[in-house]
């Protein structure tokens, strides 16, 4: 971090990635605080606690997390925070922060709705539109409410504010819902570092499904899609990497479809067996209902492992090209088909693997950090506009 501070930037998001069910979501929000740090700026992250973390810590890249409330009550707490003066002037901190210049408010389909008691710029950062995510997770009444208050509440509040989002394919469901697209800032997800080295393809064919464990993931369809290929491969093997509320039930079909010994659960890994997973597997399987980017694609792309994915599930289809990198499928039935296909074909495998790794390069974060700090900037009062719809090559 530089000497001289350009500003303090308040995070509020529901997870950090320490918590069980962090995901893509809280990798992208530390990355682009840990550059903005290093470009100079001050950053603090309000979240929800947790069992596998302190009430507040300051992370090695300068990041102050304050982990307050549960679930539910993140956001009511967030608010109480501010409104109460406590972040950045030393209650909650070692450290003088100094009051936020500028919020970026993150909504994983509840959002903080900041802008109704902040005095402060609000910037939203929205990875993609939960229309049908809502009905899967809750039930008709709650999916209803929530829905309502994502799309039209929402939508409302922040009717005045800067927007940013990390694929065109939620930044044109966002303008469907009425926002102007020309407030809407397009930031890419960066591609995790390889670290390790290349390492080689398991023998026999071998799938990775890589995210948490949660229904609207639909790791279902790959334990399905396992089934039947094992009924002509007999060696095929599926790995579950992750973890979440979901794994009993998956485990649970994978005994009902006989296909325990073809299926491994590993549960969290860190990220050196992370790497000899995807560099080992031929293929990595996104049945997800709905993304905003599709980070795993990219992951897998960076160590040639090329994708079968749904064209309706929003980012996924930003994350890759179809018929290049991955496949992109419309029904159970095709992914299926796609998977079966690549498998048996192992020059367009490889083909597709080497086009995956090129194309996961053009994405760094670098320069979304980058990016996102112009955007932030143009919100400051000492700042330049920022550049609306600024996309990341």
């Amino acid at each position: 971090m530089t000497d001289t501070c350009r500003g303090h930037v308040l995070f509020l998001n529901w997870r950090d990635t320490l918590h069980p069910e962090g995901g893509g979501s809280e990798v992208y929000l530390e990355r682009i605080a840990a550059s903005l740090i290093k470009q100079g700026y001050r950053a603090t992250l309000v979240c929800q606690a947790h069992g596998r973390a302190p009430a507040q810590e300051t992370t090695a890249d300068g990041l102050n997390i304050v982990r307050r409330g549960g679930r539910h009550t993140v956001y009511l707490r967030a608010a109480l925070l501010y409104l109460l003066g406590a972040i950045g002037i030393g209650a909650l901190s070692r450290r003088r922060l100094g009051r936020p210049g500028v919020i970026v408010d993150v909504g994983n389909g509840m959002p903080f709705l900041s802008k109704v008691y902040a005095r402060i710029p609000v910037i939203a950062l929205v990875h993609h539109v939960h229309r049908e995510q809502w009905p899967v997770v809750f039930g008709p009444r709650v999916a209803r409410i929530g829905w309502w208050i994502e799309s039209r509440l929402a939508v409302r509040v922040y009717r005045r504010c800067q927007y940013v989002t990390v694929s065109e394919s939620t930044r044109g469901e966002l303008a469907g819902l009425g926002v102007d697209p020309h407030r809407i800032a397009v930031v890419h997800n960066g591609t995790p570092e390889v670290n390790g080295p290349a390492l080689p393809r398991t023998p026999h064919p071998s799938l990775i499904v890589l995210g948490r464990l949660v229904p609207h993931k639909r790791v279902e369809f790959a334990l399905r899609a396992t089934a039947l290929l094992a009924t002509e491969m007999p060696a095929v093997e599926l790995v579950v990497t992750g973890e979440g509320w979901w794994d009993e039930p998956l485990s649970r079909l994978a005994e009902d479809l006989e296909i325990t010994d073809r299926v491994r659960f590993t549960g969290f890994v860190a990220e050196d067996r992370k790497h000899e997973l995807l560099c080992g597997s031929w293929l990595l399987l996104m049945p997800s209902l709905k993304e905003g980017w599709g980070l795993t694609i990219v992951e897998a792309g960076a160590r040639g492992t090329p994708s079968v994915a749904f064209r309706s599930a929003g980012g996924v289809a930003d994350a890759m090209t179809d018929g290049e990198t991955g496949v992109l499928v419309e029904d159970e039935y095709e992914f299926f088909q796609a998977t079966r296909a690549l498998l048996l074909d192992a020059a367009r495998r490889t083909a597709m693997g080497s086009a995956a790794a090129a194309h996961a390069r053009r994405f760094t974060w670098e320069k979304a950090g980058e990016a996102f700090a112009r955007v932030v900037a143009g919100q400051l009062p000492t700042g330049q506009p920022a550049r609306i719809g600024q996309r990341v090559p």
